[in-house]
């Protein structure tokens, strides 16, 4: 089970989960931006997504979310089951 972003992370992009990730699982990083198109205060919709293959399930991205945009696959609340899919479409899965 992995870790999935949602609805709260969109247009923050606040970067604090990826800084504690052991396992570097949580793209786009701010060095990625960039090629993603994101510009540092024009985020809009953009927002960071767990990739589930790489994901340990070590639990340290969800405290460190300013705006409690994480949470265990079968936790996330119902009205942002939609954004299981866009995390496993984002990487290609």
């Amino acid at each position: 089970m992995a870790f999935i972003i949602t609805e709260p992370c969109e247009g923050v992009c606040d970067t604090s989960c990826v800084n504690v990730c052991p396992v570097d699982c949580i793209h786009p990083t701010k060095e990625e931006w960039p090629a993603k198109g994101y510009e540092e205060g024009k985020l809009e919709n953009k927002m960071l997504y767990i990739n589930p293959e790489e994901c340990i399930d070590c639990g340290a991205c969800e405290p460190a979310c300013p705006v409690q945009a994480i949470f265990p696959e079968d936790e996330v609340p119902e009205k942002w089951e939609s954004y299981i899919k866009k995390n496993y479409e984002y990487y290609g899965l």
